[in-house]
């Protein structure tokens, strides 16, 4: 029997907590690692929140076992972990730096004498320094490193990882990197941005051929597409806005992966009028020479599934163009800002919290690409302001209230018809947070970055319960069809 409380998920689905290496590793200068853009990032004057950097982190590099026996004890059947970039490769290229590679071997041995089945991540962000300066993801020459890094992970540890990720949220790596300057590596650039964009879809493609190569078994891309909502749902300028957006968000990424060809609307979306004015119809010139014949082909590799991360929704209203040099006008800017909601509840983050849009956005997918694999939830979670009481524990009932809701939405879904294979948590652990620091606590398991000190959440405790649940339930109706 099912408890009320727990939504329903099929037979088959697995759960599991995700986290990132820069944001939990630390051991920032420890066997061997290079500095990555994020070293750099975080210690320019005013980038980061209170000056804070992933230098320690919650020093997983030497307290992984402690966090494997959390998963262990959380019920997991899966564990979303990043590779460091750095930790392989210090500069980015060249032979494999064996002190980094016997680091994430302990780990996934770890979590395989748990019963933890690895998922790796291959980027999450943290690109070694050293080519960053040689152009990051503007040039093609990353891509091309990047498949390179993944051939050299998957000879190590694909004989016991199974699932491969090779990019996580593409969009953040570009368009908050490249264009907005709020992460790493900081830049505000107009054709740097988009020539990122494409290079990572061609590293991505590149490291598909590499890791089908060393013999993976699945192989991924994560995504984190967003649901994108009128301010004015009958407002014409409101829709425009939408519809730009549509494109700078998810179109970049899903038309190229999961259909065959790049964004229809994108010369208008940031194009430069070809007669020198901004009116809607005109014709508009894009630089893409970026681009190479066969690229699509590359990037369109088959895939095993999808990762998606999903939080909120994105309420989007007309804005003023801003006229800057076209060539160094931001990608971004697009005549479109998200705009607050007074209607639903905000995390700390800002992120207002609306579960069925969680639901529509996947149904949506699903129909707009016919193509696409199944799915996996790659990441799904919410900040709040946690305390630690007198009793010593964390009463986060506002997270539970988002991951029982979001996973409902995620069942409601199923039961529509999207095939979606398993679902992980963001994130096991508080953790660096990228630009603000360290005051967002994501985790189910808070982290006292003084002393180390982990201190299970009651979301935890939840989260276990429902996975306990789901077996008992599924192990239950496997013995009555027998």
């Amino acid at each position: 029997m099912s408890t009320p409380e727990f939504p329903e998920f099929p037979d088959g689905f697995f759960f599991g907590a995700a986290t990132a290496s820069y944001q939990i590793e630390g051991a920032y200068d420890e066997g061997g690692r290079g500095p990555s853009i994020w070293d750099t990032y975080c210690r320019e004057p005013g980038r980061v929140a209170g000056g804070a950097t992933g230098d320690i982190a919650c020093d997983h590099y030497h307290r992984y076992r402690e966090d494997v026996a959390l998963l262990h004890g959380l019920g997991v059947d899966s564990y979303r972990f990043s590779v460091a970039w750095p930790r392989i490769q210090p500069d980015g290229t060249g032979p494999a730096n064996a002190a980094g590679l016997d680091f994430y071997d302990r780990l996934v041995d770890e979590l395989l004498a748990c019963g933890i089945s690895p998922a790796a991540t291959l980027y999450h962000w943290d690109l070694p320094q050293a080519l960053e300066d040689r152009g990051g993801w503007r040039v093609r020459e990353t891509a091309e490193h990047f498949a390179d890094y993944a051939g050299l992970v998957a000879e190590r540890l694909g004989d016991r990882v199974s699932r491969w990720i090779t990019l996580n949220e593409p969009y953040c790596s570009a368009f908050v990197g490249y264009a907005a300057g709020a992460h790493a590596p900081g830049a505000q650039e107009g054709r740097g941005a988009l020539a990122a964009a494409h290079h990572l879809l061609v590293g991505h493609g590149l490291a598909v051929g590499a890791l089908r190569e060393a013999g993976a078994q699945e192989v991924g891309i994560t995504l984190n597409p967003d649901r994108l909502l009128p301010a004015t749902p009958g407002s014409p300028a409101d829709l425009a806005a939408v519809r730009r957006a549509e494109t700078l968000h998810n179109e970049v990424w899903l038309d190229p992966l999961f259909a065959g060809r790049y964004p229809q609307h994108e010369a208008e979306t940031w194009g430069e009028p070809a007669d020198g004015s901004h009116r809607l119809d005109r014709s508009y010139r894009l630089d893409t020479s970026y681009r190479l014949d066969g690229d699509l082909e590359l990037i369109a590799a088959p895939l095993d599934f999808v990762g998606i991360n999903y939080y909120r929704p994105i309420t989007i209203a007309d804005a003023p163009h801003r006229d800057h040099d076209p060539a160094t006008r931001t990608a971004v800017d697009i005549r479109a800002t998200e705009t607050w909601r007074d209607d639903v509840r905000h995390t700390t983050m800002g992120w207002p919290v609306v579960p069925h849009t969680f639901t529509d956005l996947l149904i949506d997918l699903t129909k707009r690409y016919p193509e696409l694999p199944p799915l996996v939830i790659t990441e799904n979670g919410s900040a709040e302001a946690d305390t630690v009481t007198d009793d010593g524990r964390v009463h986060d009932t506002e997270r539970i209230d988002y991951l029982r809701s979001h996973l409902e939405a995620l069942s409601a879904a199923i039961r529509a018809g999207v095939d979606v294979r398993g679902y992980y948590v963001w994130s096991l652990l508080d953790n660096f947070e990228w630009a603000r620091g360290y005051g967002q606590r994501f985790g189910i398991v808070r982290v006292d970055y003084d002393t180390q000190e982990r201190i299970p959440k009651d979301s935890y405790r939840w989260f276990r319960d429902l996975i306990a649940t789901h077996r008992t339930r599924t192990d239950t109706a496997d013995k009555d069809h027998r």
